[in-house]
């Protein structure tokens, strides 16, 4: 029995791999104000579709939804599938507030009250 496979065919399952994958997907990275579907997120990089975006180069936002969750200094890798791939040369979690420069103690308190307040 043959594995050869046309190249149509291959396209073929290559467009439904990932349109489903792009279905399922709430990722999605930004750049210059442009958000472009994030089909694969893996620990060293992520991967968008190699026909419909540009390609990406040097500091990009992630996002789930609306959840800011890195920001990234990326680098292209390779394209396969009709996967265009990504690694992080740097990537941060994103944080709602500025980080602090001292250690702050939890059982500190929040504010101080006077007296007769």
């Amino acid at each position: 029995m043959s594995t050869y496979v046309s190249k149509e065919v291959r396209e073929g399952l290559d467009a439904a791999r990932i349109a489903g994958l792009k279905k399922i997907s709430r990722l999605r990275v930004e750049m210059d104000e442009a958000h472009y579907p994030v089909l694969r997120l893996w620990r060293n990089g992520f991967s968008v579709e190699a026909g419909s975006v540009p390609r990406l180069r040097g500091l990009v936002d992630l996002f789930d939804g609306a959840n800011h969750l890195y920001q990234c200094l990326i680098v292209a890798a390779e394209e396969d599938a009709g996967e265009m791939c990504y690694e992080f040369k740097r990537n941060t979690a994103a944080t709602d507030k500025a980080p602090l420069d001292f250690y702050r103690d939890p059982d500190a308190p929040i504010a101080l009250l006077g007296p007769g307040d």
